[in-house]
């Protein structure tokens, strides 16, 4: 009985480990400069990427081809995306946070679409022309 308790125990704080730490790997990344091709591409009026932005930038990464890699790369993220909306919307004092959060989200998917389109450039570069 004890030894189920350590178990689960070990196995919660494990997750959490996991999850603080991929949290803080998705603000830092959020915290770089977005480009403006994706500003521009996901049709973004102002010069910010903002907390309602998400999903027109991840319709310009299901939109652009996948030279290599994985498809469907931002299940995680959409997945914290759909729980913090949810949040922001059912308990009013988290609103503020949530939009905080929100506005993370879209900047690491923004970061992560440019990254995807300069990966495709690089490699369109290297195709060899028949």
């Amino acid at each position: 009985m004890i030894a189920t308790l350590l178990f689960c125990a070990s196995i919660i704080t494990l997750g959490q480990f996991g999850f603080y730490y991929w949290r803080t790997r998705m603000r830092s990344v959020s915290a770089l400069p977005v480009s403006d091709r994706v500003r521009v591409a996901a049709r973004i009026p102002t010069s910010t990427v903002g907390s309602h932005d998400f999903q027109a930038i991840l319709g310009v990464y299901n939109s652009v081809p996948h030279l290599g890699g994985c498809t469907d790369r931002f299940r995680a993220i959409r997945t914290y995306y759909a729980v913090v909306v949810k949040l922001g919307r059912r308990i009013p004092s988290m609103a503020k946070w949530s939009e905080v959060e929100m506005t993370s989200c879209s900047r690491y998917v923004a970061v992560l679409v440019d990254m995807h389109l300069e990966r495709n450039l690089a490699s369109a570069v290297q195709m060899p022309v028949k």
